[in-house]
């Protein structure tokens, strides 16, 4: 599994997944999106994104077939990093997300100066709650109201880590980036994956 910085060739697959009510599954608001409008976007980030520092990377497997998508931002007022993460349904249950939490909290306790790293996720998404878990995140907390998702007002679990637990790199050794495109480093040979029940998405209301 690889992780990469999206790049303007992306844009069909963002497009194709945001625009897919199945994708984000039932714990995420529907949202719909134009080619021209994702293109405005990447090109011309927006005030907020910008504030925040958003970045978001191409989840891929060895082969190069794009299969989800994890981001990290800061969280306002707290600028605590925040994580959001999703995998194309037919690739969940696999070990993807949950590898690709741990390879993001590698990179970012290595290559930043930071004492937290948080993510929220829909009290409902049990699959998203593995991941975390899984990654060595604590729940913290429950928000309730935190969003409005398909009609009804949803309530998320706050999930946290900080640097004292993390201690040391779980998937990632050392960081490897290539300067144009960001690329982390692939952490294992897919043959060894072993199937599991885990890997969704998980939610963010920000």
């Amino acid at each position: 599994m690889n992780l990469r910085v999206v790049e303007k060739d992306d844009i069909d697959f963002l497009v194709e997944t945001l625009n897919d009510i199945d994708f984000d599954s039932e714990f995420l608001p529907i949202s719909q999106t134009s080619k021209a409008e994702a293109l405005r976007k990447f090109e011309n980030p927006s005030q907020v994104a910008t504030m925040c520092e958003r970045q978001r990377f191409v989840i891929e497997k060895k082969d190069g077939t794009r299969i989800g998508t994890i981001a990290h931002w800061l969280a306002q007022p707290e600028r605590f990093l925040e994580i959001g993460y999703d995998v194309v349904r037919s690739e969940r249950g696999k070990g993807y997300g949950t590898e690709a939490v741990q390879l993001i909290v590698d990179y970012l306790f290595l290559s930043m100066n930071i004492g937290r790293i948080q993510a929220f996720t829909d009290v409902r998404n049990k699959a998203s709650q593995r991941v975390l878990d899984k990654a060595g995140f604590k729940r913290e907390g429950t928000l309730r109201n935190a969003g409005f998702v398909r009609g009804h007002k949803a309530d998320a679990y706050l999930y946290g880590v900080i640097r004292e637990e993390w201690k040391e790199p779980k998937i990632l050794t050392k960081i490897s980036l290539r300067i144009r495109d960001k690329t982390l480093p692939q952490p294992q040979d897919e043959a060894l994956r072993q199937p599991t029940d885990d890997d969704s998405t998980n939610n963010s209301y920000v």
